[in-house]
């Protein structure tokens, strides 16, 4: 009997860390079949449910952590356990305890950058609107028609800043009225909450929230489909609302309107990747299908899992900051289901996509026969 009250005591825990639904599961296994990890590894969701039931989770093992948040088991499951609330509880619970090992060490890099810098690249804030130098892009002020909100990755990483620019290209070229806040951002807080930090997370939300309210700011237009789930489905609990608008859904709208013109040709094999946050979570699958078609010349193909059941690229639930080894990446994987389309172009719309798909890309041997691009690059080179 002396065993019971403990346990007691971190299932209740697990249930008010936002983990209640762990009581549903009745070990049907379906989790585990849709797994993008038990394409590259052996792993079973099932299990980290089963364990949390009985209060037998170790949080300090990196099962805990493995978890993406791609939406795959919580769309096939039965009961409605919702794996990822039970996840992100058990990361909460890890968080409060202070555990610490050698595959956390980058979340509390990327924690403790967030906290001083808002970004989590340990990158000088004051270098967050570097990006749009020689771009035409103004401040924001209220009264423009959107603000544009690149997001931490394409502000300050390399190969991100890519797309961010060519963002803003063709918002001068469609003669948007759009601004950026620059300094004032901060990140969105989607993986660092994801990792279980939610003191982090509430911090970023809040100084972000008061900067848009304190601007005028009404609509937001984003990169990352990571921001676009952060403002539209998790601010609310903040009595903040926002017209949220992803860079996919500007396109088709201004396009439809007339305003962004297609001008050129682009005779290329091209396939494109839904990213989990995009997709799966927020049910955005035609716009970008619909404005890659528009482009003349263009051959759109479909890889097997695609749309509603598309591959994880392996970067979400803070994965983006946990090295993954070459072997287990899911993105190994999309790259070589594009390769066998003979796909010219792997075509995404997420900054976190972008970053797996590159590398992978290159790690397989195909930097000479296939580009990865977000759509915003694509788009900027038929107008």
């Amino acid at each position: 009997m002396e065993v019971e009250s403990p346990f007691k005591e971190i299932i209740e825990e697990i249930q008010e860390l936002g983990g209640d639904a762990v009581k549903y599961c009745y070990q049907c296994g379906k989790c585990d079949t849709v797994c993008p990890w038990n394409k590259v590894t052996d792993f079973s969701m099932r299990r980290v449910i089963r364990e949390a039931t009985f209060g037998l989770s170790e949080i300090e093992l990196e099962d805990v952590w493995r978890c993406t948040t791609c939406g795959k088991c919580p769309q096939k499951c039965p009961r409605d356990v919702k794996q990822i609330d039970n996840v992100v509880a058990l990361r909460r619970m890890a968080t409060g305890y202070g555990v610490s090992n050698a595959l956390l060490k980058p979340v509390r890099i990327a924690s403790a950058s967030l906290a001083a810098d808002g970004n989590p690249l340990v990158v000088d804030r004051e270098k967050r609107a570097d990006w749009a130098d020689g771009y035409n892009v103004k401040k924001f002020e209220e009264g423009m028609e959107i603000l544009y909100f690149p997001g931490c990755y394409p502000s300050y990483d390399a190969r991100l800043k890519k797309v961010a620019q060519a963002t803003a290209n063709i918002l001068n070229k469609a003669g948007v009225e759009f601004g950026i806040l620059g300094t004032e951002e901060n990140c969105c807080g989607e993986s660092i909450r994801k990792t279980g930090n939610e003191e982090v997370f509430k911090r970023l939300a809040r100084d972000n929230i008061k900067t848009f309210i304190e601007n005028g700011v009404k609509r937001i237009l984003v990169s990352s489909p990571h921001c676009y789930h952060t403002f539209k489905n998790e601010y609310p609990e903040f009595m903040a609302n926002f017209e949220i608008v992803h860079i996919t859904e500007y396109l088709l709208e201004l396009i439809n309107e007339g305003r962004l013109k297609i001008s050129k040709e682009l005779a290329k094999k091209i396939t494109y990747h839904d990213p989990c946050y995009l997709g799966r979570h927020n049910n955005i699958f035609d716009q970008p299908r619909e404005v890659l078609n528009k482009i003349p010349g263009l051959e759109l193909m479909e890889m097997e899992e695609s749309r509603e059941e598309s591959l994880c690229c392996g970067m979400g639930g803070g994965r983006v900051w946990i090295d993954t080894k070459m072997e287990e990446r899911f993105s190994n994987l999309r790259v070589e289901d594009a390769a066998r389309l003979g796909a010219e172009i792997l075509v995404t719309a997420c900054p976190y996509c972008i970053i797996a798909l590159e590398d992978s890309r290159l790690g397989l041997g195909y930097e000479e026969t296939m580009e990865v691009k977000d759509i915003t690059e694509v788009i900027q080179e038929v107008i």
